[in-house]
């Protein structure tokens, strides 16, 4: 599985990011799109997910600013670790 960071706007009303998952079969990609809570969509051999966050996002501190690709990898593994788990459920 690859999860790929594609947008994200902290400053939208409700701020969030949007991630491309490759490398999942269909059966994985409909299970994801069915039982996830959040906003997800299939397109061909790609599932997409737009997660929204209320609280705290991940990309506002200063050193985020600094650092911002290691941020957005950190992110990326954090979400391909969760959707292993939750394929675990299948």
């Amino acid at each position: 599985m690859i999860v790929k960071i594609t947008h994200f706007d902290e400053n939208a009303d409700i701020p969030f990011i949007d991630y491309e998952v490759n490398g999942l079969l269909s059966n994985q990609m409909n299970f994801l799109n069915e039982n996830l809570e959040e906003e997800t969509s299939i397109d061909g051999d790609t599932l997409y997910i737009r997660l929204y966050f209320k609280d705290i996002f991940p990309f506002q501190s200063e050193v985020a600013k600094i650092r911002l690709d290691d941020f957005i990898a950190r992110e990326e593994i954090e979400m391909n670790v969760f959707l292993s788990g939750f394929l675990e459920d299948m």
